[in-house]
């Protein structure tokens, strides 16, 4: 098969819709396919890569995203991604967290007469809520089902995220999770010398890791901070990082960790809370659960699908941090329960391997271009509001 991907983030920026798009490039090209991506230019002074698992990246002129530099924002010319696709004789469009340069490829897809498999990651509009931006929020949700109405099949990390497509009028949704490396997220990875150094009075060790943004709400943690035999982890790196550790002072920063790191650091924890809201999967519970740690997040969003309240974890309502207290506390408190809801995180990872979710993405691959083929034969084409540019 011909896939052309379009992501509106790639290498070097490394977030959960990067990690995502490289474990499926690995496992596609493990198959023998031809992968095409088109992706936003990285930065100045950073590394540009060209090519990534065999497939060819092709570069597009971006600029940093206001107040959120890291991410790059490109909006090509439609004839511009025709030419390439056309070249490149793809079979079917994957289009990664498609916004803008998603957006565009869409029209291109249509013009083409291409189907296109569109991935819903990032639950934007409500960042812009969280940035105080709440007044263009009704305008960026009409830009995600503009484009979702446009593709031929869309796909969402979780039943959550598939629910709010349909909320919004998008018939042909299916739930694509993301996988997990059961090998680098394992419970042998426990280092009691690392827990001595980060505990060493003993103290139950209760963890974040992720982005220190505003949209992750870490400072919730602040709630348990005081609890009595615990030490709070902040594992990551981000624009609150400095404003974080005044709000969080019996806190331990980390900063970022990557390579055998961060394993080894995710397996020491006791407890691990996720505090965002507006997470569409939260890649990072599923990674705790692999070490056998058991997880507490708000319930919404992603989560909802990856805890089991009461078996491998703990969900409460959005903002309630009196519950994610009483929750943490309890595992505190109850050292076999926190074990044996360990050892159910780690089941429940079982049969989620990068390899078995990816095989379900090529699957829907085939589905699109089946659909594609009967719309053409019924004359339909989904409606298509308006376009950047042309």
């Amino acid at each position: 098969m011909r896939i052309a991907v379009v992501a509106e983030s790639f290498l070097p920026q490394a977030n959960g819709v990067t990690v995502t798009l490289l474990r499926l490039l690995e496992y596609l090209a493990a198959r023998g396919d031809e992968v095409l991506v088109l992706a936003p230019a990285a930065g100045r002074g950073q590394d540009e890569v060209t090519c990534y698992a065999g497939a060819s990246v092709r570069r597009f002129r971006a600029v940093p995203l206001p107040g959120y530099g890291e991410l790059r924002l490109s909006t090509p010319r439609v004839r511009t991604l025709e030419d390439h696709l056309r070249s490149f004789d793809a079979d079917v469009i994957h289009l990664a967290a498609p916004f803008l340069l998603g957006w565009q490829a869409i029209g291109a897809a249509r013009a083409l007469d291409l189907p296109s498999v569109a991935v819903y990651q990032t639950e934007v509009p409500s960042y812009a809520k969280r940035y105080r931006m709440r007044q263009i929020e009704p305008l960026l949700w009409r830009r995600i089902e503009d484009i979702h109405k446009s593709a031929t099949l869309s796909l969402a990390p979780s039943s959550y995220a598939c629910g709010q497509l349909i909320d919004r009028g998008v018939h042909r949704v299916a739930v694509w999770p993301h996988g997990v490396d059961r090998d680098r997220f394992s419970p042998v990875h426990r280092d009691d010398a690392l827990r001595s150094q980060l505990a060493p009075s003993g103290e139950v060790l209760v963890g974040y890791v992720g982005r220190l943004a505003r949209e992750k709400q870490v400072e919730d943690l602040a709630t348990v901070q005081d609890l009595p035999g615990v030490r709070v982890v902040i594992v990551g790196d981000g624009p609150r990082d400095a404003w974080l550790r005044r709000v969080l002072p019996r806190a331990t920063f980390t900063g970022r960790l990557d390579g055998c790191d961060l394993p080894r650091m995710m397996a020491s924890l006791d407890v691990f809370v996720h505090t965002g809201e507006m997470d569409t999967f939260a890649q990072t519970i599923q990674e705790a659960q692999a070490c056998g740690v058991p997880t507490i997040a708000p319930a919404r969003g992603g989560p909802i699908d990856l805890i089991q309240h009461g078996e491998n974890g703990f969900l409460y309502a959005p903002g309630d941090l009196e519950a994610m207290r009483a929750q943490v506390a309890w595992l505190v408190q109850h050292p076999v329960s926190r074990a044996e809801m360990g050892m159910t995180a780690r089941e429940s990872t079982d049969g989620r391997s990068w390899d078995a979710v990816n095989e379900q993405v090529t699957v829907h691959y085939r589905n699109a271009i089946r659909f594609a083929e009967r719309d053409r034969e019924a004359g339909h084409r989904p409606a298509r509001r308006w376009l950047l540019t042309r």
